[in-house]
């Protein structure tokens, strides 16, 4: 532990322990999602079960609930539901990450954690710090107990990555596979185009680039945040793409791979991973047979904003999805299972073409047969429309949008037959088909009941009980 080390320490507890009265007093604060504990949150990073415990760390930012110079926090978890906060983990101390400990991914074997990660350094002068000025570097964090931090050390820099690169270069998502590690970074050509790095190592520390994974036509300028995994024989590359045409600010969705990405290989399609106007930077992890996924929810430089910045907090993560192959090449998310223990024990009936008083954290369910709209907080409305499969979400209100305006539509691939919306204190997540489509979004309506109203259907209504 070196001395800037010790005094963010220090730092970092007092602004906790300070702004925590004034973070507990906000009324949309979350009631059963991950978030920080003052500041910002954004990217989930090093998702990861050790023995019986989930570990989910986070960009976090926490001397400014609107950015700041990024730390790794870290929380752990039994059962995916209650969450213990824990001390922060990765610090930006080192020459190698001064100016952020950016996204990256977990790797526990042979009783150690590995956290690979981004170190980000601007340096002082008249740069772009696109091509020029910034250093992101390729590090390597260890913990022996998954709580402590034992070792850090920078492993590669922008010299070490293949040519034509500009100096975007981040987020390491690392996996073992047929006795050796594997390595996808996501990247910005010097051309401005979107590719992830695929890279190999045989001890974890010397990584050799052997492969680079792209569209044969340009889709974006950079791609990040990627994630490289297969479900029932099919392999899917996640990312998120910035400069595509798409509703929001950035996309975030995935290909399907077809062939060996460590050789010859085409992308399939690209499919959106959500429809909605808060997702972002999605990550994923095995947890024995199934994949389990995080998203953050929110949009790096949106026009829009959040009421929480004033209580001196910013954003959260998604619940857990499980990830399942669908048909032709496409994913399904669908919440953790475990999240039904949330439910109260009695579910309320919510009759069609109704108005019900509900609770701020609910779980939906309907089996849908023809057109219908859901409205929440007699603002934030669902429509989906028979004839032509479409669902579109909009807000009516903007004064629950807090900005967030226009519509989100999506085309269904079959009629919609089932519905399920999980909702917080300041967030919705709707899930149609089983997950083949999903829409995330916040919105902020005023404390207390919030009615709810399904016309065309009938469902039922789960008040939801729950602590960060």
């Amino acid at each position: 532990m070196n001395a800037l080390h010790r005094d963010l320490k220090r730092l970092v507890d007092r602004v906790e322990a300070a702004d925590a009265p004034r973070v507990a007093a906000d009324p949309h604060r979350q009631r059963y999602h991950i978030q920080p504990a003052v500041g910002w949150l954004n990217d989930p990073n090093g998702l990861c079960k050790i023995g019986q415990d989930y570990h989910v760390f986070y960009q976090y930012g926490p001397f400014d609930p609107n950015g700041g110079v990024k730390h790794w926090g870290h929380l752990r978890s039994r059962d995916l539901l209650h969450w213990e906060r824990l001390p922060v983990m990765l610090y930006p101390d080192a020459p190698y990450d001064c100016h952020g400990v950016y996204s990256g991914s977990a790797l526990w074997e042979e009783g150690t954690l590995f956290l690979y990660y981004t170190g980000n350094v601007k340096y002082a002068g008249d740069y772009d710090y696109i091509r020029a000025g910034r250093g992101h570097n390729l590090c390597l964090a260890t913990s022996r107990d998954g709580v402590t931090l034992d070792t850090k050390q920078c492993l590669m820099t922008n010299a070490d990555y293949p040519a034509g690169l500009s100096c975007h270069v981040r987020d390491p998502k690392v996996w073992k596979q047929d006795g050796r590690y594997y390595m996808v970074l996501g990247a910005r050509t010097l051309e401005d185009r979107g590719e992830v790095l695929v890279l190999q190592s045989t001890d974890r520390l010397h990584w050799t680039h052997i492969n680079t994974l792209t569209t044969r036509e340009p889709f974006g300028y950079m791609w990040e945040c990627p994630d490289l995994f297969e479900l029932g024989g099919q392999w899917y590359l996640a990312v998120s793409p910035q400069g595509i045409d798409c509703p929001n600010v950035y996309g975030c969705g995935y290909f399907p791979v077809y062939g060996d990405w460590r050789g010859e290989y085409t992308l399939g399609d690209f499919h959106p991973l959500d429809m909605g106007y808060d997702f972002y930077a999605p990550q994923s992890f095995a947890d024995g047979d199934r994949r389990l996924q995080f998203g953050w929810m929110a949009m790096p430089d949106a026009p829009y904003t959040t009421p929480d910045a004033a209580f001196g907090w910013n954003h959260c993560l998604t619940v857990p999805r499980v990830l399942t192959a669908g048909p032709s090449g496409t994913l399904r998310q669908n919440p953790a299972p475990g999240l039904a223990a949330l439910r109260s024990p009695a579910a309320l009936s919510l009759p069609g073409g109704e108005t019900v008083s509900g609770p701020a954290c609910f779980d939906l369910t309907a089996a849908p047969q023809g057109d219908f709209t859901l409205t929440l907080a007699g603002g934030l409305q669902l429509r989906y429309e028979e004839a032509a499969h479409t669902c579109t979400l909009r807000f009516t209100d903007p004064a629950i949008a807090y900005g967030r305006s226009g519509e989100r539509r999506a085309r269904l691939t079959a009629p919609c037959r089932s519905l399920r919306v999980l909702g917080d204190a300041s967030s919705v997540e709707i899930f149609l088909n089983d997950g083949a489509t999903v829409f995330t979004t916040r919105y902020f309506p005023a404390p207390g009941p919030r009615p709810i109203r399904l016309d065309g259907a009938a469902g039922l209504l789960y008040q939801l009980n729950g602590e960060e």
